[in-house]
């Protein structure tokens, strides 16, 4: 089957698609969290998403301040343990490292959401505080809920670098905000559930 070229449809179609795309783009600008809206809530676990700055220290600080009985990091380098993650965050390992599970399988949030459906079955939890950036929440949610429908999910955005408020106006923010909305689609286009540990 040929694949449609856009400049053989009509001028309408084109337009009318692209409208709806830059709709979509500006709706999900506006998901994206621009603070934290529940610190508080106790969770089974926190769960860290490796990728960006500030996450795991987050995470860390969560779990110091008696959040959750466990934290979960999904997506660390193979090769990297406890001691070596709380030595390079400077943290004491003494009375963080027997809370501290890491999930070195993950390489992208697909893999992250998987990989700690399979965990949370594991340990017998039912809910967890997810730590991502603000920007990659979303997207985070999506796949995590569609992996975990019976867990309660509570988001904790982190903020390295922040989006603009006028997003459009940053060559490099408006660049990561459209790749993750691109990124997004496609996984909106992926309705089937995943299994856990598949």
């Amino acid at each position: 089957m040929r694949l449609v070229r856009w400049r053989h449809l009509p001028p309408l179609v084109v337009a009318a698609a692209g409208l709806a795309w830059l709709g979509g783009l500006i709706w999900f600008a506006g998901q994206i969290p621009a603070g934290i809206l529940d610190s508080d809530s106790p969770t089974d676990a926190i769960v860290v998403l490796t990728g960006g700055a500030l996450r795991v220290d987050n995470g860390l600080a969560l779990l110091a301040e008696g959040k959750a009985k466990k934290l979960f990091i999904s997506g660390v380098f193979r090769g990297t343990d406890v001691k070596a993650l709380l030595h390079a965050q400077r943290q004491e390992p003494d009375w963080l490292a027997c809370c501290i599970e890491l999930g070195h399988a993950a390489d992208n949030t697909r893999g992250n959401a998987i990989e700690t459906a399979a965990w949370m079955q594991a340990e017998n939890f039912h809910s967890l505080r997810l730590v991502t950036a603000g920007y990659h929440m979303p997207r985070s949610l999506l796949e995590f809920a569609r992996a975990m429908p019976e867990v309660r999910i509570v988001p904790h955005p982190v903020f390295p670098d922040g989006l603009a408020r006028e997003w459009w106006t940053s060559p490099h923010d408006a660049r990561l905000l459209v790749g993750e909305y691109l990124k997004y689609l496609v996984a909106l286009a992926r309705l089937e559930p995943e299994e856990a540990g598949s």
